[in-house]
């Protein structure tokens, strides 16, 4: 069967169309609840020719020489535009949360912040994120501050990424 051709970007996609494609490099964490820490990402914006993109996030803890020590985290979900580059995405999460984030997308940046968060009885305490996506000379940047564990919002997770 042949490759089928990639479907023509749906035009409300404009300001996010710098995130299509794979994605995947290294990035750094730590919180006050836990200690510091590496990951390896992988990391996916698709889309089908309508106006959503699906996101797809792996994560695996490393080692200080980037070598795997385990999977991580694991994320999945859904942008959704509106006009005039307002975002709206909704996530989910293998450990148990689901959030919804309203934000904006223009010239290369994505920032969000979540509306509402929910959790399932088994699920760490978790309140409120935000996140930051840019395109830096040809990379994607990215950085995720959360509010959880009784801690306020502060930085937890950020990245440098490769397109594929």
């Amino acid at each position: 069967m042949p490759d089928e051709a990639l479907p023509e970007v749906h035009p409300d996609l404009a300001p996010v169309a710098f995130l299509l494609g794979h994605w995947h490099g290294n990035g750094h964490g730590d919180y006050p609840s836990i200690d510091e820490f590496h990951f390896r990402q992988r990391l996916s914006f698709a889309h089908d020719g309508r106006p959503f993109v699906h996101y797809l996030s792996r994560t695996w803890l490393t080692d200080e020489s980037g070598a795997d020590i385990r999977p991580a985290a694991l994320e999945t979900g859904f942008l959704r535009l509106r006009a005039g580059g307002d975002v709206e995405a909704l996530l989910a999460h293998a450990t148990g949360v689901a959030e919804v984030y309203y934000g904006r997308a223009a010239s290369g940046r994505l920032e969000m912040s979540t509306d509402a968060v929910v959790r399932t009885t088994s699920a760490k305490e978790y309140v409120a994120g935000h996140r930051l996506y840019g395109l830096v000379d040809g990379e994607l940047m990215w950085a995720f501050d959360m509010a959880a564990m009784g801690s306020g919002l502060q930085p937890h997770i950020w990245a440098r990424l490769q397109r594929d």
